[in-house]
């Protein structure tokens, strides 16, 4: 079985063309970085009834994910930089419905990756006692479920140990992705994650997505403008409208390839 090892401001996943057997399993197996590949998730890329491709996203953990911001972009580049398609805008079918990519190409390589990610819908704050403790964040849905905490210090968030706590909390009962971030100005934010079925990672799209429509919400940072939300493994654009639709623009590389025995 071939893979191509692909990451997204360091959010990596191992890709493959097909639809192999008991893929939970494999991604398990695969994730682990001691005795495996090492990733945060395997992407399988196929053929689609409803768009040009789809994709399926499983966590280390084995869990399916509903959609990846990262992973959605590497899977741009895989399919036009190996031939599978000539067009420089493709939709994708996700398990969050369809999404829109529209390919920035230089040299005859993918190096951009503009995604149309839908709407985000913000719900009122939420304040869960965690260890005694409240903590107050901002539910938003992006496809998947985020709680976006603000922080004054994104260094020094507790993202391993609240992160962990908030994910499994049982007003949550199918997981959510926890973002810590710090307002820096009216159009930069500091976002770090714990996301659901992985843990820490350098990135989350969708929790990008999913930060900037928290802050516009609470008035932090204007709708209808690009706003950088930087990560931990580098930094993405986000923009959100008024109707709450967001557009997120970013890297997409390839790491290595390879062949699984």
């Amino acid at each position: 079985m071939q893979f191509t090892k692909m990451q997204g401001l360091g959010n990596d996943y191992i890709y493959i063309y097909g639809s192999p057997e008991n893929p939970e399993e494999l991604s398990i197996k695969l994730s682990e970085r001691h005795f495996g590949i090492g990733s945060d998730g395997i992407v399988l890329i196929s053929p689609s009834d409803v768009a040009d491709f789809k994709m399926r996203i499983f966590n280390a953990d084995g869990s399916e994910a509903k959609m990846c911001g990262n992973g959605i972009r590497c899977v741009g580049k895989y399919v036009y930089d190996k031939g599978y398609t000539d067009k420089q805008l493709i939709t994708v079918e996700t398990l969050s419905g369809i999404k829109t990519l529209d390919m920035t190409v230089e040299d005859g390589s993918v190096k951009e990756v503009s995604v149309q990610m839908g709407k985000a819908e913000v719900s009122n704050d939420l304040t869960l006692t965690v260890d005694g403790k409240k903590v107050l964040m901002t539910p938003v849905s992006v496809g998947n479920p985020h709680a976006v905490i603000f922080v004054d210090d994104a260094e020094a968030a507790p993202v391993a140990e609240l992160g962990r706590k908030i994910e499994t909390h049982e007003r949550f009962p199918d997981g959510v992705n926890v973002e810590f971030v710090e307002v820096l100005s009216d159009n930069s934010l500091r976002m770090r994650v714990w996301e659901r079925g992985s843990g820490i990672t350098m990135a989350c799209g969708t929790g990008a997505c999913a930060s900037v429509a928290a802050a516009a919400a609470q008035t932090f940072c204007h709708k209808n403008e690009f706003v950088s939300v930087m990560l931990d493994g580098g930094t993405l654009k986000i923009k959100i409208d008024d109707e709450g639709e967001v557009t997120m623009v970013g890297p997409a590389e390839i790491s290595f390839e390879g062949e699984i025995m």
